[in-house]
């Protein structure tokens, strides 16, 4: 679904009550709704796939279920691609078009 270098798009920024205190400890440096990032990793530990971004850096610590230190990474469910389009305009187009 998601490749390195990919640009995305944040569509959920939201972090659920029952967790919100443990993410602002633990992630320092969120995401914000609306942004574009680029996709720098991908974290995959089975159960779980993550994205880790160009743009934001967070400090490792201890996850228990996989046993290691890592930074955390942001669910993918919380981005959108975003599709690169090209439009080509022709010699003939672009010397009709004024500003």
């Amino acid at each position: 679904m998601f490749e390195q270098g990919d640009k995305v798009i944040c569509i959920n920024s939201a972090m659920s009550l029952e967790t919100v205190e443990e993410l602002r400890r633990d992630v320092p440096n969120w995401v914000k709704q609306g942004e574009h990032y680029h996709v720098r990793g991908i974290a995959d530990h089975d159960f779980v796939v993550g994205l880790y971004l160009q743009e934001i850096h967070n400090p490792h610590k201890w996850f228990k279920v996989v046993n290691k230190y890592a930074e955390p990474a942001f669910a993918t469910w919380r981005f959108r691609k975003v599709e690169h389009t090209t439009r080509e305009i022709s010699v003939e187009q672009e010397e009709t078009i004024t500003v």
